[in-house]
């Protein structure tokens, strides 16, 4: 990906000559990069935007590039400026969604523990929840990446950021030797990859809570192999 700032060509840097012309470059340069910056990550964000919802309503392979430049109400350059391509904006978008559910998994875990939690699978269920109410909350694009309409070879980028998720939340459960249970992450992995796949995809969002909350339910009862008992 392309640097965020739009550096101008042009403008007071390339002027020429004499003192006067040096200070005026001085005393009119102390805000033009924050200017340039606040703007280049403006024409970023509304890029995004575009993308998002372009993606949404057509899928991917549908989305034209000029459909999501017309709505950001920015050029074609400048997306080209900011990213490799309509690909490069997927990715992009998943990337930035995937940080969020980290963020919503860390603080649900955080907050259990401080509220005294200590069991591993009550830590990983508080983190599993918020990873599937972020599925609910922000159901457009979660729809959007479980759906198979992606850049090629999709399916196996998301495949391996559920098995990361999986491996990080699994670690909870150390066994004897200090590793990771190798087993449990399967089952945890397929149970979540199921649990997200449905919430995501279905149009009823009181269907698919009770669902999640189901799921986890469910998943609460796998036995704990820390403590020996569920």
């Amino acid at each position: 990906m392309s640097s965020e700032i739009d550096v101008p060509s042009g403008g007071v840097a390339a002027a020429g000559g004499g003192a006067d012309a040096a200070g005026t470059r001085a005393d009119a340069g102390g805000d033009a990069p924050a200017r340039t910056s606040d703007r280049g990550a403006a024409t970023r964000s509304a890029l995004l935007a575009a993308a998002r919802d372009v993606f949404c309503e057509a899928g991917f392979a549908q989305a034209a590039v000029t459909d999501i430049v017309a709505k950001a109400g920015a050029s074609v350059g400048s997306l080209y400026h900011h990213f490799n391509g309509k690909a490069d904006l997927y990715l992009t978008l998943f990337e930035e969604f995937q940080g969020r559910q980290q963020e919503r998994t860390r603080e649900a875990v955080n907050r259990a523990r401080e509220a005294g939690e200590n069991d591993p699978m009550r830590l990983f269920i508080a983190g599993a929840g918020a990873y599937l109410d972020g599925c609910l909350a922000e159901r457009d694009v979660a729809r959007l990446f479980i759906s198979g309409d992606g850049p090629p070879g999709f399916d196996r980028v998301m495949r391996q950021r559920l098995n990361k998720w999986a491996r990080r939340n699994a670690a909870l459960f150390h066994t004897a030797d200090g590793g990771v249970d190798e087993a449990l992450v399967v089952v945890l992995t397929g149970a979540m990859a199921g649990a997200v796949s449905e919430i995501s995809l279905s149009d009823d969002e009181a269907a698919s809570r009770a669902l999640a909350d189901d799921v986890m339910a469910i998943v609460s009862t796998i036995h704990n192999p820390r403590t020996g008992h569920g």
